[in-house]
């Protein structure tokens, strides 16, 4: 992580439900960034709760306390000037609303983890994986110096080089 006097950077993370991959997100880029952001999530369409499987993947794996964690809904932030606003899932990235202060847009798409099939523990298994995924792009934007994050390119790649080795994998 680059070292940085300046204030923390906002950053909100979107997703429909904000019970799975925003919480997630913001619970791991906080930790990652060790202070270099200042983190929040909601969702368009918020559960109004934090799915147990995330919080377990934060604790287990990550060694984080998330049982604070909500679901709640982006209107929370209505007015709120961020500087990097990242969404999570597709259908969020569509209807994703103004935000003022022109913050950098970025997305970086994940499974659903929450609408994994099978046992508790391949479901388990699931949510380690989006975890995983969103914990390496946290760690490549905590790489960034500020001017990049700020510039907004290199954020949104980070999301792009995920979609490009997807659809790598899938021409093999």
């Amino acid at each position: 992580m680059i070292p940085s006097t300046k204030p923390p950077l906002k950053v909100l993370i979107l997703c429909t439900g904000n019970s799975a991959r925003s919480i997630l997100g913001e619970c791991l880029l906080r930790s990652i960034g060790r202070g270099r952001f200042e983190t929040f999530s909601g969702g368009s369409n918020p559960t109004g709760r934090v799915n147990p499987l995330a919080v377990r993947v934060l604790n287990e794996k990550f060694n984080l306390d998330a049982s604070a964690a909500r679901s709640k809904s982006w209107d929370e932030f209505k007015g709120v000037k961020f500087d990097v606003v990242i969404t999570v899932c597709d259908n969020v990235r569509e209807a994703c609303p103004v935000w003022p202060g022109q913050p950098v847009l970025a997305h970086w798409g994940s499974p659903d983890p929450a609408a994994a099939e099978g046992t508790e523990e391949q479901k388990y298994w699931v949510f380690v994986q989006v975890a995983s995924q969103i914990a390496r792009r946290a760690q490549l934007l905590c790489a960034l110096p500020e001017a990049k994050l700020l510039e907004g390119l290199a954020v949104r790649e980070i999301g792009e080089q995920a979609q490009l080795e997807k659809e790598a994998e899938t021409k093999k």
